[in-house]
């Protein structure tokens, strides 16, 4: 938040470097309540988000029994959630993913699962237990697998090599036994969102994927979060001169509850993507969780409002 490119900027959370009042967005239409369910992975990405990997463990693993406490204050709360969903990492490190995904189906709610869909996921005990969710809450899965690129060459470059070929392996499973999938890549390399979403159709195709290229709530492509490019801060008159509403920045309709290594009970916080942000942590409830949302980082200008882009779907 430092760096020299933005010195000066994100510091006050009211105002911004040039004495403009900065920009808040309120938690006006709950829609989606979002678990991080720890930061390992059984892979360690070029440029992750949150810097997930085999030895990252600052945010544990969350358990069946905290997801459900959370689901019972979204009752009491009266929060309106269409959608649990659940991030990592990796979430099928977890061993109690499986039950946090059945209390949340149980509840009502659809569940949207993102994934790397390789080992983790493809152990036999894990998928057991998918097939008989997916057959007893029919139609309310939901899995969004991670492709960096359509292209082995740069999703391996990413991931590292053979990560291609392994998850494909576990999206033919899920493509084989029904799975409802999207796909959320990213726009690091160059190309146009045309040529992006061609080469996504063709890999769609190739291994018959019933997924719209085209079509952005299915196959989203992230904007990268590099904290050592200049961006603008946003105002509150950034509203009008970018015709754009606070409705329409995810931190609108999301929270994300997430447990910090050496916490004794998980927190809320505004946005997947800032997990270790203390000025974003609104606490251990929802009650705490509902207060505005100041923009003082440059991924809420990047990603959210420049961007344009949304962890939902």
């Amino acid at each position: 938040m430092k760096d020299a490119v933005n010195f000066g900027k994100f510091q006050d959370p009211f105002v911004t470097a040039k004495g403009e009042k900065r920009a808040h967005v309120p938690l006006s239409n709950p829609e989606t309540l979002w678990f991080n369910t720890g930061t390992l992975c059984n892979i360690e990405c070029a440029n992750c988000y949150i810097l997930s990997s085999p030895t990252n463990d600052a945010l544990v693993y969350i358990t069946a029994d905290e997801v459900s406490d959370y689901l019972d204050q979204l009752e009491d709360r009266n929060w309106g959630v269409r959608e649990i969903a659940f991030t990592g990492g990796e979430p099928y490190m977890n061993p109690e993913m499986n039950e946090m995904t059945r209390r949340s189906l149980e509840r009502g709610y659809d569940v949207l699962i993102l994934t790397n869909a390789m080992m983790p996921l493809q152990r036999k005990k894990v998928k057991e237990g998918l097939l008989k969710l997916k057959a007893d809450f029919p139609g309310k899965i939901t899995m969004r697998i991670s492709i960096d690129h359509w292209s082995k060459e740069l999703h391996d470059k990413e991931r590292g090599r053979g990560s291609y070929d392994r998850m494909v392996v576990g999206m033919e499973w899920l493509r084989d036994n029904g799975f409802k999938m999207t796909i959320a890549g990213r726009t690091v390399w160059g190309e146009s969102d045309t040529e992006s979403r061609d080469g996504y159709a063709a890999l769609f195709e190739k291994f018959g994927l019933d997924i719209d290229a085209r079509n952005p709530g299915e196959t989203i492509l992230f904007p990268e979060m590099d904290e050592t490019v200049e961006v603008p801060e946003i105002t509150t008159q950034c509203w009008s001169i970018l015709n754009k509403q606070p409705t329409e920045v995810m931190c609108s309709n999301s929270r994300m509850v997430v447990k910090h290594k050496g916490a004794d009970a998980p927190s809320v916080i505004a946005c997947t993507l800032l997990p270790y942000e203390e000025e974003f942590d609104f606490g251990r409830t929802l009650e705490e969780a509902e207060k505005p949302v100041l923009l003082n980082h440059p991924h809420c200008a990047k990603f959210c409002v420049l961007g344009g882009a949304s962890c939902s779907a």
